[in-house]
C-alpha cells in the first residue's frame, strides 16, 4: 500500500518519521508492508547456524592477520562509504 506524504494525518506522519529516523517530505510516497517471516523448525534453524559457523570459520583461516590500527582505518573507511559525514571518536 502506498500513501502520499501530504494525505498523512499528524499522527501517521509522526509514527512514519519516527521509524525512519527522519522527516517525511511533503512530495514523498510511502510504501508500508508488512513481511511474515519464513518458519524454520528448531532443526533446521539449527542446521543453517552450523552452517553459517563452518564458513565463518573457513573465512577466518583464510584471512591474513593485521594491527588493530589497520581494522580500525578499514572499519573506518567501510563506515565513511555508507555515512559520508562520518567522524571516528578519539
Amino acid at each position: 500500500m502506498i500513501h502520499n506524504a501530504k494525505d498523512l494525518s499528524p499522527d501517521q506522519k509522526r509514527a512514519i518519521e519516527s521509524l525512519l529516523g527522519r522527516r517525511v517530505l511533503e512530495d514523498e510516497a510511502i510504501s508500508v508492508r508488512a513481511i511474515e517471516p519464513p518458519i524454520l523448525s528448531d532443526q533446521r534453524r539449527q542446521e543453517l547456524a552450523a552452517e553459517l559457523r563452518k564458513y565463518f570459520a573457513g573465512v577466518d583461516a583464510r584471512r591474513n592477520d593485521g594491527s588493530p590500527a589497520e581494522a580500525e582505518r578499514i572499519l573506518t573507511e567501510a563506515i565513511r562509504s555508507s555515512r559520508p559525514g562520518y567522524r571516528p571518536h578519539q
